[in-house]
């Protein structure tokens, strides 16, 4: 990602509009049938991001309590009048990490993703680049986040 600070995004009607003040701790493309239900699409491409590094520019989201294939419930964070998704917030973070949707940024080749995870269930037609880390399932955070993306984790859940 080249410059973080210029990173903005916003939903379909551009009512409501968000920039990133940081690069994303990381970013997966989840290829789990329920991302693949909730999108409508392949997969769902998530860039993961402390939430207080989210800046809303305009508009206000609403929040959609929805299941989860965890059973612990998500929130997805929309605009009540286009429904576009603009991030959503998963039990095991809460609130505290937004997933950023990737499509919804102005720019969203500046962030592809750093793992494609759930490819037990990917659809057979979607072809993975070599050069990205791929697992059947979920991943060791451990093995595969950058250390900087895994300290500044540690210091949100501890704040």
């Amino acid at each position: 990602m080249n410059n973080p600070q210029t990173l903005e995004g916003g939903c379909t009607c551009g009512q409501v509009r968000y920039r990133l003040l940081a690069k994303p701790l990381f970013t997966h493309c989840c290829h789990c049938r329920w991302c693949q239900r909730e999108s409508g699409s392949a997969f769902a491409l998530n860039a993961m991001i402390e939430a207080d590094r989210v800046e809303l520019l305009q508009g206000q989201p609403e929040v959609v309590a929805t299941p989860s294939n965890s059973g612990k419930g998500q929130k997805f964070s929309r605009f009540p009048v286009c429904r576009i998704a603009v991030w959503s917030n998963y039990a095991g973070a809460g609130d505290k990490v937004h997933f950023v949707r990737v499509g919804t940024l102005d720019d969203p080749d500046q962030v592809p993703p750093d793992m494609h995870i759930f490819t037990a269930s990917k659809q057979r037609w979607v072809v993975l680049p070599a050069d990205t880390p791929a697992v059947s399932g979920y991943y060791d955070r451990k093995r595969y986040w950058p250390a900087e993306s895994l300290e500044r984790r540690e210091r949100m859940l501890a704040s």
